[in-house]
């Protein structure tokens, strides 16, 4: 019996060795390095895009208010017609009962533009929801003017000469004397969500453009959801392998990377164009957005089914059920999770998109939200594109408020989808 050779044994500990080990733990710390770098200030940008949103737009959170007591005398309103008085002069007789002293006709157009320019129709619908106050006084808390909203918060600064400032000595007076007498108060802006957008910031809302960017991803939900998993369940599970349905495949990825102005430029073209729908409409808003979302969905759901272990399909097809059945009944219930997050990822970012919407007229300045598919209305990122174009102050907060709302939708959908995931995910 010949003898069995082994090999040497190796000194791990010799110079040559040591070296090359300790190079090859560099290289790792390295990697780890570049890898916490990486994260670090992914993290810290998206901190500074936090924080900068924040600094800018927490005042849109908060409304100057200013509470006054109306006259709503029997000269000026009707109490069996209250909605056609003369609120103009009920507004009036209410500054001069604060300040009797204003005579002058410039001082009392000053003085009333310490109120927004919509409190003579905010008083009119109090006293239609209420005729009794007719003959008596009435009592609201209106929004201030823009001007003394950006005092009261600071952003004017009250020490520069007057003709850099857009409020005059005397309004800083007023605004002094009803301060001091307890009428400025600044509670949460409730109005940024109940209110439609307005010419004027301290009333400007964004409830029409929360309804209508509702409207348009429920079209697009609609379309999308059932047409993208039918194409997926074909394509993955009965679909020929040929030329053909690779040269589907193709383009359906090819889809998911074109810009998304791209389909506004398709829907302007075939919705609007060819098939006459309106402009603005939820609906068309809708269309162009599943259109834009449906190579997303195919995608995730191809992905999904085969996920699921050939073993369920061929269990399926042991005991007697169709390949119909077997993908209907056991492998499209398993595949669901992963095509119901993938689903709302990409609803999430078409809530996100501006260029298309903006192509159809979703852009449109609309003062009530819609009440249907094919009302006129915006979005929200149509909303905060049209604030960021607007010359007055106040909108620069309500612009960086409108983003931190989207913000949050986007990160309730996001979470949303991570949750389903978790919860229903099978591990195989």
């Amino acid at each position: 019996m010949s003898e069995t050779s082994f090999p040497q044994k190796v000194d791990w500990s010799n110079t040559v060795a040591t070296r090359r080990r300790g190079r090859r733990h560099a290289a790792d710390r390295r990697l780890q390095i570049i890898g916490i770098s990486a994260i670090a200030l992914a993290v810290a940008l998206l901190a500074t895009l936090i924080v900068s949103l924040t600094l800018s737009g927490y005042r849109a959170f908060v409304q100057t208010m200013i509470t006054v007591d109306f006259p709503i005398s029997t000269e000026n309103v009707s109490a069996e017609d209250p909605a056609a008085g003369n609120y103009r002069a009920v507004v009036r007789d209410a500054l001069a009962n604060l300040f009797p002293g204003v005579t002058d006709p410039g001082e009392q157009r000053a003085l009333g533009q310490l109120l927004t320019n919509n409190t003579q129709f905010m008083v009119r619908d109090a006293v239609v929801r209420d005729p009794s106050v007719v003959g008596g006084a009435l009592r609201l808390t209106i929004p201030a003017a823009d001007p003394i909203d950006q005092l009261n918060k600071g952003v004017i600064d009250r020490h520069l000469p007057e003709d850099q400032r857009r409020v005059s000595n005397r309004q800083i007076e007023w605004y002094d004397e009803l301060k001091a007498e307890g009428r400025i108060s600044t509670p949460f802006n409730i109005g940024l969500f109940l209110n439609a957008d307005s010419r004027f910031p301290e009333i400007a809302g964004l409830a029409g453009a929360i309804v209508g960017s509702f409207y348009a991803l429920l079209v697009c939900l609609v379309i999308s959801f059932p047409v993208g998993i039918a194409a997926a369940v074909y394509l993955e599970e009965f679909a020929p392998i040929n030329r053909w349905t690779d040269l589907i495949e193709v383009n359906i990825n090819n889809l998911a990377a074109v810009p998304s102005i791209v389909f506004g430029l398709l829907g302007l073209a075939v919705f609007l164009n060819a098939f006459g729908l309106p402009r603005s409409a939820p609906l068309v808003g809708g269309m162009v957005l599943a259109l834009m979302t449906l190579p997303t969905i195919i995608i995730v759901t191809r992905a999904a089914l085969k996920a699921v272990p050939p073993s369920i399909r061929q269990a399926a097809l042991a005991v007697g059920a169709s390949r119909h059945q077997a993908v209907i009944h056991h492998v499209l219930p398993l595949a669901m999770p992963g095509v119901l997050t993938g689903t709302i990822i990409g609803l999430a970012r078409a809530l996100g998109e501006t260029a298309p919407l903006l192509l159809i007229g979703m852009n449109a300045f609309i003062t009530s939200p819609p009440g249907g598919l094919l009302d006129a209305s915006t979005a929200l990122p149509t909303q905060i594109f049209i604030w960021a174009d607007s010359p007055e102050r106040g909108f620069v907060a309500r612009t960086s408020a409108g983003i931190l709302v989207l913000l949050g939708f986007l990160i309730v959908m996001n979470g949303l989808a991570v949750f389903l995931r978790q919860r229903f995910e099978r591990k195989w």
